[in-house]
């Protein structure tokens, strides 16, 4: 079939009050321009990559007589269909709290869990694992100003972790390790653990006053103050002191930064490592890798990060400590935005031993711009860096070479705007984007970053869901389920010969059923990998 004249069927019984008529892709919301970058031969290729990369043949054994039509009806996919679940119980009504869960597990059979350190543990040695009330939906269906609490997209995890388990969908933890002054390091470890005496030494020493926080406006806009002014501060510091007078000035806190981050992996894996699959170990480093000519082994007193100080080569030693902590079941991810060091960061960290089972990219479109952009056909360097079918060919191109599975770990496609035509170009570009994603051959699953619109971090876009704030499905969900649960499901019949059946389908796991001779239904499960 030409990709002129594709088009897909939606069923959306659960989410929707009626299930919606016939759908068609509009291909006139997109320019010829964008057709022309995104013809028949691409697609041609796309879809022959992902015959030859997504699919396996399969031969079952079955008790069935020679010539009895066996149903194959894939029920799961070895791929991860993801999206992150940091809404969970928090969208303000019960009902659009279920639709939200009830993806996970029908859409997505992955889900990304927020640990962050600075909502997980406000208060030193008191991680926040355990719902408490401020976490249940009575909580959150009663806040009038859910945005401006701290915890908002920062769930506990215990009952997510234990949603996510009944529902049979796959964990992924995020992040162990990541430098954010504003979004992961605790306030309390500067202010609690740096001796005032070392406090009055270093600001003596640089002439820059270090801003201490408020922890009562932990998530609020004096937070955003201060961690810019942190970040500007310890940029002056950078620039006035050596690495070694600088550690010579703060060890003890120092110490305590090493040891509580070492601390943090250990309490995560003695609680979640049994039940948590998969772990962004350490996030957004790339950047102190080129900015600092960053090795894994340096033996320097502390990273002089661009985030503020770090732990010593601390990519490296997140990797260590998860590898000593977590179980070997638990594989370790490293977790990226920034491309151009990325590869070779990775490289770095390999050649020095650690062990890194998965490599994430992140691929946002953050500007509405950017998709009116796209939809033209206007693939300027940055657009075309993230969406032009060659770029995206050779990006993972490149990070396949570190001979690990690839995850594209964070997505955001902006939607131009809300009207029916804007809501199909933010549709046709993820729809493209996954196919090309799809095909390639080293990569094992796809996230979904924001699921519902105006649920997103500050400064990102409010029109990047797959659902309205009130859980109305968007375009996107419709062209998204379309792929995940029909284009890309295998569902056949096929013929018993010589107690076997052969076919030909879609990674992941099968129930097979057929009619014995005693005249009843029979049925098994199988993995086609």
């Amino acid at each position: 079939m030409k990709f002129c004249s594709l088009h897909f069927t939606v069923v959306c019984a659960l989410l929707t009050p009626c299930a919606p008529a016939a759908f068609k892709m509009d291909r006139s919301a997109m320019s010829d321009a964008y057709w022309k970058i995104w013809n028949d031969d691409v697609q041609s290729k796309i879809d022959a990559d992902i015959e030859k990369y997504r699919k396996a043949d399969a031969s079952v054994e079955v008790a069935a007589p020679d010539g009895a039509e066996v149903r194959v009806e894939q029920e799961s996919h070895a791929f991860f269909f993801g999206a992150h679940i940091f809404n969970f119980n928090q969208l303000g009504k019960t009902e659009w709290n279920n639709r939200y869960k009830e993806l996970y597990g029908t859409l997505f059979n992955s889900a990304t869990v927020a640990f962050y350190w600075r909502t997980l543990e406000r208060y030193p040695y008191a991680p926040r694992f355990e719902e408490r009330y401020e976490d249940t939906e009575n909580f959150w269906n009663s806040c009038p100003h859910p945005k401006e609490q701290p915890h908002w997209r920062r769930p506990a995890p215990d009952p997510v972790v234990a949603y996510l388990k009944a529902r049979g969908v796959r964990i992924h933890g995020h992040p162990l390790v990541w430098g954010s002054t504003h979004w992961m390091t605790p306030m309390w470890l500067w202010d609690g653990f740096c001796p005032d005496a070392e406090k009055r030494a270093l600001e003596q020493a640089s002439g820059v006053e270090i801003p201490r926080a408020d922890p009562l406006n932990e998530i609020s806009a004096c937070d955003r103050d201060w961690s810019r002014a942190w970040w500007t501060a310890w940029k002056n510091v950078y620039e006035r002191l050596s690495d070694d007078e600088i550690a010579k000035l703060i060890p003890t806190f120092l110490k305590a930064q090493e040891e509580f981050y070492e601390k943090r992996i250990r309490d995560i894996a003695a609680r979640y490592g049994s039940r948590v699959d998969s772990w962004d170990v350490v996030n957004e480093s790339a950047t102190d890798f080129d900015k600092f000519g960053r090795k894994a082994v340096r033996g320097k007193p502390f990273d002089r990060s661009w985030y503020g100080p770090m732990p010593a080569d601390y990519a490296y030693k997140a990797f260590v400590w998860a590898q000593k902590y977590l179980p070997q079941t638990a594989w370790l991810n490293i977790n990226e935005y920034n491309m151009t060091p990325f590869f070779d960061q990775v490289k770095d960290l390999l050649a020095n031993g650690v062990r890194i089972d998965v490599v994430g990219s992140q691929m946002h479109l953050f500007n509405p711009a950017e998709s009116v952009k796209i939809a033209r056909g206007e693939f300027t360097k940055e657009v075309y860096a993230k969406t032009h079918p060659a770029a995206v060919a050779e990006r993972f191109s490149v990070l396949s070479q570190a001979g690990r599975p690839v995850h594209l770990s964070e997505i955001t496609i902006t939607a131009p705007d809300m009207s029916p035509r804007g809501q199909m170009v933010q549709a046709i570009i993820m729809r493209n984007l996954y196919r090309a994603w799809f095909s390639v051959e080293k990569m094992n699953g796809i996230t979904w970053w924001n699921v519902v619109d105006d649920c997103g971090a500050p400064g990102e876009p409010s029109i990047s869901g797959l659902f309205t704030r009130d859980m109305r499905p968007k375009t996107a969900y419709f062209a998204m389920d379309d792929l995940v649960n029909r284009e890309w499901k295998t569902r056949l019949n096929v013929k018993a010969s010589g107690g076997k059946v052969a076919f030909r389908g879609f990674k992941g796991r099968y129930r097979l059923t057929w009619n014995g001779v005693d005249g009843k239904e029979h049925s098994k499960l199988v993995n086609v990998n």
